[in-house]
């Protein structure tokens, strides 16, 4: 979704991820254009990089899918560090932060004329707990499968703090539905 559209204005792109799935589609799009997929951890990114980066980007949900808070502190370090000065970190979650009541848990997610996924969602005190339920038609009959998942419940307050105790300078940016974005930059 980021990596083919950065790399079409001129960037340089190292996609990671810990699914080969998903960067398989990446290879299938990418053509001639330089992007570079590695199948890691997200906090091994260092790893690949040959110099600072302009840019990071952390989108989606993927930092509400970090075991703990230090492993968020830990790529925020290593970020700040890898970021050239004037460099820009993007990050995008979901606030979880306060807790949805009663019928308010079930969130749809996406639907067509043969599936229907939503998801359940059970707040503890440092995660919640998502619950996907999906129903796909096959021929006449419905079958459900559900699984389950537990994510950080991050505040924007606190990931803003996290950014700036490492000495970047954070805006917030306007997020989609109830996702949160911060653009953090490194002083010049």
């Amino acid at each position: 979704m980021h990596a083919i559209p950065l790399a079409d204005i001129g960037y340089s792109v190292l996609a990671i991820d810990s699914s080969g799935t998903l960067l398989d589609v990446i290879k299938n799009h990418a053509g001639a254009r330089q992007i570079l997929t590695v199948q890691d951890d997200l906090l091994s990114f260092k790893d690949h990089l040959t110099a600072p980066a302009d840019l990071f980007l952390c989108m989606g949900d993927t930092l509400t899918h970090l075991p703990d808070r230090q492993s968020i502190e830990q790529l925020i370090a290593q970020v700040a560090e890898m970021l050239v000065h004037g460099g820009t970190f993007i990050v995008t979650f979901r606030d979880y932060s306060t807790p949805l009541v009663g019928p308010e848990r079930f969130i749809p997610v996406r639907s067509d004329s043969d599936r229907i996924l939503t998801c359940f969602l059970e707040y503890e005190d440092e995660t919640v707990m998502v619950h996907d339920i999906l129903h796909e038609r096959a021929g006449a009959q419905w079958h459900q499968r559900v699984s389950a998942y537990r994510k950080l419940r991050l505040s924007p307050e606190w990931v803003t703090r996290a950014l700036e105790a490492k000495g970047l300078l954070v805006t917030r940016g306007q997020g989609l539905a109830s996702m949160v974005r911060l653009v953090a930059k490194r002083p010049v």
